[in-house]
């Protein structure tokens, strides 16, 4: 199993702009035997969220095998050229480590924050993800359309990979999943995706047709995860973080329909996560691999977590891989 982790990106004013801690977990999950360290992104965020792509190139400059993967940028907020040249040049610096995962954003202060009507959202994501994927692939470049007109384009450098870096895709929908299937490589879940309802959408997701310029149709899953010596442990580390997440996100999902998720008891969170002592864990992480995942991400230090706590965990989780 592919594990990720997805790394914490909250930065209070008093730390800003250093990244420490997220350099050293990204090092030692590294070490770990991790395949991808992961980001969100997240806007008009107190007291403080870094930036994603600067925060990538950071830790692409820190980290030399690791894959540097997102789950996901908000793509329709975006010029889709500069989001291309960006994301072209990180998979070249990195020495071609790149994962490009998106979503469609659902909060409206981060469209109005850009300027962007969110009614306009998937035909933005589908316009712009043509015109990266056309870059990434072509030596030059003219597309008409609804919100961008570029004549004659083309990038240098590149990505290193080839045909290009791989692309993720995030949301629950079936309009989502099909979308994922004729335009990206991966669907990436939320990390509260009810377990009982993976199988149908995992069914669903690879029943739509594969688009001719997708590299595949990769299930990767989003989860909460810590590893202990035993689940109490695990518990008394992981709980009282994770229930001030949760209570933020049901304010910042206050207009999404996945809001009563939040809510939810601590038994509730455990049985869509992997959470406990190292054989729960290793049982938790083959039952995703029955189900169909090809990769699983890992949130493991919500805000407030301790860096040693932090750092325990994920070498519990490096031992699995061994």
């Amino acid at each position: 199993m592919r594990l990720g982790l997805y790394l914490n990106l909250y930065g209070t004013p008093d730390e800003r702009p250093q990244l420490a801690d997220a350099v050293e977990q990204a090092k030692l999950a590294e070490q770990a035997g991790f395949e991808w360290v992961v980001l969100g992104e997240r806007h008009l965020h107190r007291p403080g969220y870094h930036e994603i792509l600067t925060s990538m190139t950071w830790l692409a400059a820190h980290t030399s095998r690791i894959g540097i993967a997102t789950a996901g940028i908000v793509a329709p907020l975006y010029d889709p050229v500069v989001l291309a040249e960006t994301l072209a040049h990180i998979d070249v610096l990195s020495g071609g480590r790149l994962t490009a995962g998106f979503v469609l954003g659902y909060r409206p202060e981060e469209f109005a924050l850009y300027g962007v009507t969110q009614s306009e959202r998937v035909a933005r994501f589908e316009e712009g993800l043509e015109i990266l994927t056309r870059l990434w692939t072509s030596d030059e470049v003219t597309y008409d359309g609804k919100f961008t007109s570029i004549a004659e384009a083309y990038l240098s450098p590149r990505p290193v990979q080839t045909p290009r870096p791989r692309i993720w895709n995030g949301g629950r929908v079936s309009a989502v999943l099909e979308r994922t299937a004729r335009m990206c490589d991966g669907w990436t879940t939320s990390f509260n995706e009810l377990d009982a309802d993976l199988p149908d959408k995992i069914a669903e997701y690879r029943s739509y047709p594969q688009g001719a310029a997708s590299l595949g149709r990769g299930v990767i899953l989003c989860r909460e995860g810590y590893c202990a010596d035993t689940s109490q442990a695990a518990r008394t580390a992981l709980e009282e973080p994770l229930r001030d997440l949760y209570d933020a996100y049901t304010g910042w999902k206050r207009t999404s329909a996945d809001v009563s998720r939040y809510t939810q008891g601590w038994d509730d969170i455990t049985n869509r996560s992997i959470i406990g002592s190292k054989s729960e864990c290793a049982d938790r992480l083959a039952h995703y691999e029955s189900l169909g995942a090809d990769g699983i991400i890992l949130r493991i230090q919500p805000p407030g977590m301790p860096q040693t706590d932090t750092l325990k965990s994920i070498e519990h989780f490096g031992n699995l891989l061994q």
